[in-house]
């Protein structure tokens, strides 16, 4: 039986296509944005609103479908301040937000989280921390104009594995992570499952 990934995400499924995981995506139909504001609301921490979401998501497929084990998945960008970014709603959001990490680090918190039957059984969370060299105004307005179909779903508007590694001047961490999967992770644990061989 292959995973369930309670996702959309092209990268998401890219990735683990590529891996060389038999995965199917199916939508989750969880109302992402209303459990985001209530979770921010309630003060939680931009790595537990990661987990929170992933989990959500997970479960809610798990219980619709049944049998068969389903990932879920998100990822929070969240200033030093602790500050968090949402996905841009337009191009001068966009602008907004790069000139906003302009010059200063931000990390990112990629969640996943596995459910089968309803329950969750396995989660994990990895952290990236990116650097964003200084950017000109004109430099950050031609790349959100020439790029903005592939990073109008993106938080941070980026794609690292295109255009977006432009934007920075130092990275720690996976570039799964940055790419939305602590996937490696992931991997450990279908072992473990026996759905990838050891």
């Amino acid at each position: 039986m292959p995973l369930i990934l309670a996702s959309k995400s092209r990268a998401r499924l890219a990735m683990l296509t590529a891996a060389g995981i038999a995965v199917e995506a199916v939508a989750p139909n969880v109302d992402e944005e209303s459990l985001k504001h209530g979770l921010k609301d309630e003060g939680v921490t931009a790595r537990n609103l990661a987990d929170a979401l992933a989990e959500a998501k997970a479960v809610r497929l798990s219980r619709r479908i049944g049998a068969g084990l389903v990932l879920g998945a998100d990822q929070v960008l969240a200033l030093e301040d602790g500050s968090m970014l949402d996905k841009p709603v337009d191009q001068a959001d966009a602008v907004a937000h790069l000139k906003l990490l302009s010059g200063r680090k931000h990390k990112l918190f990629s969640a996943a989280v596995i459910a089968e039957q309803g329950q969750p059984l396995w989660r994990h969370v990895d952290i990236a921390t990116l650097s964003v060299r200084p950017l000109s105004d004109t430099f950050i307005e031609h790349y959100v104009e020439t790029e903005w179909d592939n990073i109008r779903y993106c938080v941070g508007c980026y794609e690292i594995e295109g255009r977006g590694a432009q934007l920075f001047s130092a990275i720690q961490g996976s570039q799964f992570t940055i790419m939305g999967l602590p996937l490696l992770h992931l991997l450990d644990y279908l072992r473990i499952r026996g759905i990838l061989p050891s």
